[in-house]
């Protein structure tokens, strides 16, 4: 039965009670060849239509796939197609999910806006070739949901966050939750340079988040306290240039952010974390950095 909890006293469990996930060992990127600012679909790409340069883009891509090689994951590649210049942002046009029996699930993206749409077909085309069930979302009753950009799992847990209000209908969680049977607790965005859950709220292990709060309401903020014992906090300057929370910590152990997050850094290494800074300045013209470049799998 669908439990999607939107405040925090609608939580009746505990982290420590949710069961165990594996953690992910694989990631999927898909290559910059056609990366580009075509057109304005967020605050952060205002301005930079025509300014990406497509030659340090790639060696910024080759530095966040090496890095992921260094921490252990195994990676998988696939091309980007012309006209799709957001398709490298790999983590907005899927959900994957393990269940406990081993087997591979993934909901399929309904992308909010028009301009990349025609990116999800190609990305499915990879989940079948790779033996995962695909789910779909009823376009009918459902106006968008952009994958991992705003559902986020709870590290080594069946637990999902899901955001809700510039990319993604609150509505398309339900269906989540009940075709996966996991609780997914839901934060409203209030921020649109903070369109997606994954630009503002990062889950680095069971018990640490780094949030950027000013993004959500008070009722989200409440739910994030409660179920993290540390919560580290971004500045507006590191959160909103710099993308600080759009950092991934794919094991529980090494974070791999944008480099000047000077305090979050300093924030990371004080609870325990080894940081991998890499130069994402390129995509950050898009409105994108580490997170949205990947995709987490097992």
């Amino acid at each position: 039965m669908a439990q999607v909890i939107t405040s925090a006293d609608q939580i009746d469990f505990t982290v420590d009670e949710r069961p165990s996930m594996p953690l992910p060992t694989e990631v999927l990127m898909v290559r910059p060849l056609h990366f580009s600012v075509d057109y304005v679909i967020n605050p952060h790409m205002a301005d930079q239509v025509g300014k990406v340069d497509k030659i340090e883009a790639n060696n910024e891509w080759e530095l966040v796939r090496s890095l992921f090689d260094q921490v252990g994951m195994n990676i998988h590649v696939i091309e980007d197609q012309e006209g799709l210049p957001d398709m490298v942002f790999c983590a907005n046009q899927s959900l994957p999910y393990i269940d406990e029996d081993g087997n591979e699930h993934v909901f399929m993206s309904i992308m909010h806006a028009d301009e990349r749409k025609d990116e999800v077909p190609y990305i499915e085309q990879w989940y079948r070739q790779n033996g995962y069930k695909i789910h779909f979302l009823d376009e009918d009753n459902i106006s968008d949901f952009e994958g991992c950009g705003d559902a986020i799992w709870h590290t080594g847990k069946r637990l999902l966050w899901g955001g809700y209000g510039y990319r993604s209908s609150l509505e398309a969680y339900e269906t989540i939750s009940d075709t996966f049977d996991v609780p997914i607790l839901a934060l409203e965005l209030v921020d649109e340079s903070f369109y997606h859950l994954d630009t503002c709220f990062c889950v680095l292990d069971e018990d640490t988040a780094l949030i950027y709060p000013e993004a959500f309401t008070n009722e989200g903020l409440e739910m994030i306290n409660k179920m993290f014992d540390t919560v580290i906090q971004a500045s507006k300057y590191e959160a909103e240039e710099l993308f600080a929370c759009n950092a991934s910590c794919p094991d529980g152990r090494n974070v791999i952010i944008q480099q000047g997050c000077t305090d979050v850094n300093k924030n990371l290494r004080d609870n325990g974390f080894s940081v991998h800074e890499v130069s994402t300045y390129e995509f950050l013209k898009s409105g994108g950095s580490v997170f949205c470049m990947k995709m987490l799998l097992w």
